[in-house]
């Protein structure tokens, strides 16, 4: 096991030779099964490609059809009424554990760029704050520590997907699998003493297409907690349902979890990502409107969300609802009230359909969630007792993208190339999640607007005054975009030293204008990171 990055303070008690030999272990014994389900993803795009379809599996049927159930939740994972999401960095660590929110997604995934300094550093700020030795100084001289007089959130980590891998830590002189470090380091050094205080080692696993990819997580915890001489079923798992192929195999990919499952998320913003992706040249019927425009009242993301229900309860597993992006406004209460009142509509709407929590992005935003779920929920940790036996979910609603309403307008598409430009230039800078407009943005959300851009010009689709959209008028907008990018940045610091706005120009150009679709606009940006 080669290190390849540089040396990152306090890198050396995370990666010890005993810590790098357990993840070279993994990668030796899941590494290859992990790209052949790679290929697997491939394989079933380019079907979905020539047949614009996709189906539940008749294979599995007899797993949709079966009376089972995953296992009973750990104490500390019964009760996810409010949970707060961000990346790994010491002051957001510590904010979000004092957050008031049941769980904490510490994200090493779409709210992080893997510079090696995030990757190694998010490891050293969760050894140290499950050991709640954590604590932060700003620039400014303010300090941040845990609370003693309340109860902190529990930690579930969210490893990278399957689809990533990490260059700077090298097995035989190749790239290990991003996942199994970001798993394989945590766990290690953390399992223990995590059961020893009560909770255990939670994991969030991301962007998986199949039951199959759960099955190769499944095999990686047996594995792990056998290694680690730790109980099996510690290792509980709550998975992102955040493709749409994933979405027609919600029961197979709780059932290969059962043992160590703990519930399935909503994850809206990569499932619209997802459904771009997969269907972006099946035709007009797979275009959608302006990102703003769809919401989880589009028709066919609201089969997606009934039906994740539905399928969680039935099994005994949490639905966790999407995330409530909004930042507020230190300055604008008008931006504030509007703002406010969606995300309670948002959240109602969750509480209502039978889910057992959601997710928000802020602080601020914890108590206006926890009030519409506490109003739904009073004592009870969950509604696992809502079976939801009213809800039937065809193929043909989960792939009824043409019903949903909005159109495509000049302002959707110069907001597109905004958020994608500005998030790619502070990507690249190490910064995984960027307020945009009083938004968070992550990966995802980017991945919205630079997928939408490509499909609309591939599509030769119109905006709402007749205008064609083609590479020409993307390039227009993209100039204009890029000088007040440039000119804001300069104007506020008298200095754009440090930033990296060729680079993201560039790259947005290749995933968003490229002759062929990028899979993930992470995978080219990562190529700049790790050779910087």
């Amino acid at each position: 096991m080669q290190i390849a990055g540089d040396e990152v303070e306090r890198g050396g008690e995370i990666l010890t030779p005993d810590a790098l030999a357990f993840v070279a272990e993994l990668q030796r014994r899941f590494g290859a099964r992990r790209d052949e389900l790679l290929a697997a993803r491939r394989t079933r795009r380019e079907e979905v490609s020539r047949t614009g379809r996709l189906d539940f599996l008749p294979e599995t049927a007899d797993v949709r059809a079966g009376d089972w159930t995953v296992a009973p939740a750990p104490v500390d994972l019964q009760d996810r009424r409010v949970e707060i999401t961000g990346p790994t960095d010491r002051k957001m660590t510590i904010n979000a554990l004092n957050s008031g929110a049941r769980v904490w997604l510490a994200d090493m995934e779409d709210a992080s760029t893997p510079h090696w300094a995030n990757v190694v550093g998010g490891q050293v700020n969760l050894y140290d704050a499950i050991r709640r030795r954590i604590s932060f100084t700003s620039p400014q001289g303010k300090t941040y520590e845990l609370a003693q007089d309340q109860r902190l959130a529990t930690i579930v980590m969210r490893p990278r997907g399957w689809h990533f891998d990490e260059q700077h830590l090298l097995l035989d002189g190749r790239p290990t699998v991003g996942a199994l470090v970001d798993f394989g380091l945590y766990l290690f050094h953390n399992a223990a003493e995590l059961i020893a205080r009560g909770s255990g080692p939670y994991f969030y696993l991301p962007k998986m297409e199949s039951h199959l990819e759960a099955r190769l997580w499944n095999d990686v915890f047996t594995f792990a907690q056998e290694q680690l001489g730790i109980p099996h079923g510690s290792v509980r798992a709550t998975v992102l349902i955040e493709t749409i192929p994933a979405a027609f195999e919600m029961d197979e990919i709780l059932y290969e979890l059962r043992d160590h499952a703990s519930g399935l998320n909503a994850g809206r913003w990569d499932y619209l990502f997802s459904v771009i992706k997969y269907f972006r040249d099946s035709g007009p019927s797979f275009v959608l409107p302006d990102r703003s425009a769809v919401g989880m009242t589009s028709p066919f993301m609201r089969a997606y969300a009934q039906l994740l229900v539905k399928t969680c309860h039935r099994r005994g597993a949490f639905a966790i609802g999407g995330m409530a992006a909004f930042i507020p406004s230190r300055k604008d209460e008008e931006v504030n009230a509007r703002a406010f009142a969606k995300v309670r509509e948002d959240k109602e709407r969750e509480a209502g359909d039978g889910f057992d929590g959601s997710w928000v992005a802020h602080p601020d935003l914890v108590p206006v969630c926890r009030e519409i779920f506490d109003g739904v929920l009073g004592d009870r940790p969950h509604q696992l007792d809502r079976q939801r036996d009213d809800v039937e979910v065809s193929a043909e609603q989960l792939l009824d993208v043409a019903s949903t309403p909005g159109q495509i307008t000049a302002e959707g598409l110069r907001d597109n190339v905004e958020v994608a430009l500005l998030y790619l230039e502070a990507w690249l800078r190490g910064l995984g999640a960027v307020g945009i407009h009083n938004l968070m943005e992550d990966a995802a959300t980017a991945e919205i607007s630079r997928s939408q851009i490509w499909q609309w010009v591939h599509n030769e689709s119109k905006l709402d005054d007749g205008t064609v959209i083609t590479e020409a008028l993307v390039r227009r907008v993209l100039d204009e975009e890029y000088a007040a990018l440039v000119d804001n940045v300069a104007g506020a610091t008298e200095d754009t030293a440090g930033h990296r706005f060729a680079d993201a120009r560039t790259l947005f150009e290749q995933v968003a204008l490229g002759e062929d679709f990028v899979d993930f606009l992470t995978l080219p940006a990562y190529d700049l990171v790790a050779a910087s």
